[in-house]
């Protein structure tokens, strides 16, 4: 199996930004545990703070380079973005949106995303802890 965990923006300065809603841990800390997890999952990282770099890794993953599922936390791009939610409609594999805080407990432009109605499903609020949430959820 081969699963793709791609990031938006900011979030490549996990430990750093807010380390109170995001935690002190760097995603690239991270990854290696979730590897260790899934020694029987392939699972690759692409994080960018450009919208359409997104979309192409995306594209890329479900019809050039394909894998089973994406584990996406688009940011901010999550509750603006109309591109990202066309592209996920588009793809052969699910897609499945994370959100290391809990949005709902935020303020109020978080508590709308405009990805979810494309997606398998959401987890949030479980930390970094979401993203192996995700790869469960694309495992069964």
């Amino acid at each position: 199996m081969k699963i793709l965990i791609i990031n938006g923006p900011n979030l490549n300065l996990l430990g750093q930004r807010e380390p109170g809603i995001y935690g002190q841990e760097s995603f690239e800390s991270y990854l290696p545990q979730l590897r260790a997890k899934y020694p029987d999952v392939d699972i690759d990282y692409f994080q960018s703070n450009v919208e359409g770099e997104l979309i192409d890794k995306m594209q890329q993953a479900g019809f050039f380079n394909p894998c089973d599922g994406i584990v996406l936390n688009a940011g901010a791009y999550t509750h603006t973005s109309v591109a990202l939610q066309d592209c996920i409609r588009s793809l052969r594999c699910p897609v499945v949106e994370v959100h290391i805080s809990n949005v709902h407990k935020r303020e109020e432009f978080r508590h709308r995303s405009l990805i979810s109605c494309a997606c398998l499903g959401v987890i949030c609020g479980f930390g970094l802890d979401s993203y192996r949430l995700a790869i469960e959820a694309l495992k069964k």
